[in-house]
């Protein structure tokens, strides 16, 4: 009976995963496709499309435009994780659950009731929509999930290594500096390059907030009106998937590496 359900789970799983990621593998099949046509029978194998990503100059001011505000994006958010992280993990103070609480709202709400809201408020305060709009929205998104990094990464720390550092003359600034920040520093690392990825995969708040200056994901939903323009808009989904991959797999290792950082230090310092 455990067998069976053991293999009816291991079959499960294959489907999901199968259903979940066979649309991305068709990503590079057909962006190596010698056909305009996104359809089997496979035609050849070229490099054209790609080559047409280097000739097309509005798609390097998106890629700029991406750049930019995911950089930011990613800097900020990640700055304001560590102080939201740093509150939650290290002091008691009144209200703690609900503000933390409102912290993480945006990961529950729909990123169009998000993108629809800032595009009100920003027209309502009388500001025009622009690449800084654009950043205010992802800054608003990136900020949960840069808190739930960097909350693991605070709270694997010991607090005697502190208290030591201060009884050694430290103040409690050069204590953060010079201790805490350090062993954090993985963590800090993971956030920013999840913020990035996020941010430069965003479409729905882009779509609202971007006025005329597009983001990579805006115009890549662009080109869909043109049926021509497919295979050099799956070469480009094919750049940004692996681009995507390094820097989840790269976030995923500064995480472990926090963890196993904070770790020893604890170890350490418990000895």
């Amino acid at each position: 009976m455990m067998r069976g359900g053991f293999r009816f789970l291991t079959a499960y799983v294959a489907a999901y995963l199968l259903f979940l990621y066979a649309p991305v593998l068709l990503l590079p099949i057909f962006a190596f496709n010698d056909s305009r046509v996104v359809a089997f029978p496979l035609q050849g194998f070229t490099l054209d499309w790609f080559r047409l990503l280097l000739e097309t100059e509005p798609l390097h001011a998106a890629t700029r435009n991406s750049l930019i505000v995911a950089s930011v994006a990613a800097f900020l958010s990640t700055a304001m994780g560590l102080c939201a992280a740093r509150a939650a993990t290290r002091h008691s103070f009144a209200g703690k659950k609900g503000i933390m609480g409102l912290i993480m709202v945006p990961l529950v709400l729909p990123e169009i009731i998000v993108g629809v809201s800032l595009l009100v408020v920003i027209l309502q305060a009388g500001f025009n929509l622009n690449l800084w709009s654009i950043i205010l929205g992802h800054v608003l998104i990136c900020t949960p999930f840069c808190t739930v990094i960097l909350s693991t990464a605070f709270s694997n720390l010991d607090r005697n290594l502190e208290e030591a550092a201060i009884d050694l003359g430290e103040t409690k600034l050069t204590t953060f500096r010079r201790v805490i920040l350090p062993l954090v520093m993985p963590g800090i690392m993971a956030s920013i390059l999840i913020a990035f990825t996020i941010s430069l995969d965003e479409f729905i708040i882009a779509f609202f907030l971007s006025g005329t200056e597009t983001t990579l994901p805006v115009y890549i939903w662009s080109q869909l009106r043109f049926p021509a323009r497919l295979p050099s808009v799956m070469a480009l989904g094919t750049v940004l998937l692996a681009i995507s991959l390094i820097l989840l797999v790269s976030a995923e290792y500064l995480r472990r590496r926090a963890s196993d950082r904070s770790a020893a230090a604890n170890a350490g310092g418990n000895f």
